[in-house]
């Protein structure tokens, strides 16, 4: 059966008495998608969300809720580095390397790897790339790399962004600066 909704989501799938009920896919409007079990028209039995940035995550459900072992699920990124909540070595104080250059080894030296991404996203001057979008500190807005609004960044967002995030320069100017160098 499928359905779509006044909010924009759609559903493809089983359904028992009008509601959604046994295997089926529901994408939020957003353009997330699950994949899995229903039940009473929550996620219930084993599904996978996969979101909009290549991302998913894989869990047993529980009338809604993530019930697996640990943190719930399995999340996995885009490159296919998998996150380990209690056993997590990735980019931490002693290894600062990207997934991809401990998949396929360091770049020879003088071609610095700036993100995980080969070549490195290019970005609007001025603007800043905070990892799920394009972010215009001018209006505030985060766009996806598709130049779609995202949301609004509040105080606390902007300031994490502005002070951690690789920013758009001008030609001439390193590729990659620090907010906060002098």
């Amino acid at each position: 059966n499928k359905m779509e909704f006044v909010c924009g989501s759609k559903y493809d799938g089983e359904t028992k008495n009008k509601r959604l009920e046994g295997s089926g896919e529901y994408i939020f409007s957003n353009g997330t998608k699950y994949v899995g079990e229903m039940k009473d028209g929550m996620f219930h039995g084993h599904g996978t969300l996969y979101f909009t940035n290549g991302g998913k995550f894989e869990a047993d459900w529980e009338n809604g809720r993530a019930v697996s072992q640990g943190s719930g699920g399995i999340y996995t990124f885009n490159d296919g580095l998998e996150y380990a909540e209690n056993d997590w070595h990735y980019c931490d104080g002693t290894d600062r390397r990207f997934y991809s250059e401990v998949c396929n080894g360091i770049k020879p030296a003088g071609r610095s790897q700036l993100t995980d991404k080969e070549p490195a996203r290019d970005i609007p001057l001025g603007w800043y790339d905070c990892g799920d979008g394009l972010y215009n500190p001018q209006n505030r807005v985060v766009y996806s790399y598709r130049n779609k609004f995202l949301r609004n960044a509040d105080v606390d967002e902007h300031e994490w962004i502005v002070a951690h995030c690789r920013k758009g320069v001008q030609d001439g100017d390193p590729l990659y600066k620090w907010p906060r160098d002098p």
